[in-house]
């Protein structure tokens, strides 16, 4: 079987992930490397190096789903979360603003 990565390699890439943890880094290596990004993406899992990339809101925020949002409710009134069923399918925006007034 042959190898994807020779030893040097590997470390190559170890570095320069670990000195620029970006997507841009493994764009870059995959194309210096002549290799897909899913390759170089998978080698630095397997080597335990690489870091998924966090999904933000356009605002920038951490997503909250609104099931999520009601239970905060529920948590923030100590009431039983059945008591807000139904709440969930309230506007995202309207959750929002009315645990900022909680």
């Amino acid at each position: 079987m042959a190898l994807n990565y020779t030893q040097d390699q590997v470390e190559f890439i170890v570095n320069q992930y670990r000195l620029n943890p970006s997507r841009e880094t493994v764009e870059t290596l995959a194309i210096n490397m002549d290799k897909s990004v899913k390759s170089i993406i998978g080698k630095l899992s397997r080597e335990g190096v690489y870091k998924k990339t966090e999904y933000t809101t356009k605002t920038g925020e951490k997503p909250i789903t609104k099931l999520e949002l009601v239970v905060e409710l529920a948590e923030l009134l100590t009431i039983d979360i059945t008591a807000l069923a139904g709440l969930e399918k309230a506007p995202k925006a309207a959750l929002k603003a009315l645990r900022e007034a909680i």
